[in-house]
Order: C-alpha cells, then structure tokens, then sequence
C-alpha cells in the first residue's frame, strides 16, 4: 500500500484540485440563478428601493442550489433541456459534495482510481461551467433589455 497511497503526489493534489472546481462552479452557478432571479424581478416591473434589492439578494445568496434552482423555474423560461441540466447539476453536485469520496475512498488510493475520479470531475465541472455561462448569458441579455450596467445592479 505504501507504493500506491501517496496523498502528497501530484496526482493527489489535481484530484483535490478538480473536486474544488467541481464545487467552485456550483457556487457560480447559484450566483447566477440569484442574479437572474433578481434581474426577472426587476424586469417583471417592481421596482425596490435599493436597500430592498440588497436585502433580497443577501437572501438568495443564502439560498441552497435546489432552492435557487425550483424558484427560478417559476419565473423564467427555461427550455426542458436546460431544466433537466439543472436538475442533474444540482443532484450530481449534492452527490460531490455530500458523498462522492465516502463511495470512493478506495479509489484514492491507486493511481488508475485516481484518474478515473479526475475524469468524472472533469466532466462534471464542465456541465456545471457550460450551464453557469448559459445563465450568464441570459443575465447579461436582461441587463441590456432592463438598460442597467451590470456593476450597477449587483
């Protein structure tokens, strides 16, 4: 076992390095959804005071992916693609964070383990990266409809 575990090996660390983009892009991702849930408010024409608007977005920021994620179907239009990517997200990234090395410890300790692990997070923090830049997008279209600046808003 001494060959095979090495926790301080290079690939150890582009393991860990992975899991914490992995993680990284979910956060980007639930801050997209609280700027686009706040961005559908305003563009839905109510229009709070700016100490309102910081209290709400404080509050999404507070807010679960899962939570985000059944809030903003109510008030925007995504295709059923984009809500089933959601919805894997979101239940993959509960798997990441709450269970995957629990399930997969074993694996650490081998180098092929190790690759096939990096592989997973790789794919799984491209679909969460992708999603986070089509919501982006979409920010960045209501941003122009709604005549703000971005750094004005949030």
């Amino acid at each position: 076992m001494k060959d095979t575990y090495i926790p301080e090996s290079e690939q150890s660390k582009e393991l860990f390095a992975y899991f914490g983009l992995a993680v990284y892009y979910c956060q980007a991702l639930e801050q997209q959804l609280t700027n686009l849930l706040l961005l559908t408010k305003l563009s839905q024409g109510e229009t709070p005071t700016e100490a309102d608007l910081a209290e709400l977005y404080q509050r999404k920021l507070s807010n679960s992916l899962g939570q985000l994620i059944k809030e903003i179907q109510h008030h925007f239009p995504f295709s059923e693609e984009e809500t089933s990517q959601l919805q894997a997200v979101w239940k993959q990234r509960n798997h990441i964070v709450h269970d995957y090395f629990k399930e997969r410890i074993q694996e650490t300790f081998t180098p092929a383990g190790r690759a096939h692990m990096i592989r997973e997070l790789k794919r799984f923090k491209n679909k969460a990266r992708r999603l986070e830049i089509k919501l982006q997008g979409y920010c960045t279209e209501m941003y122009s409809k709604l005549g703000l600046e971005e750094e004005n808003l949030i």
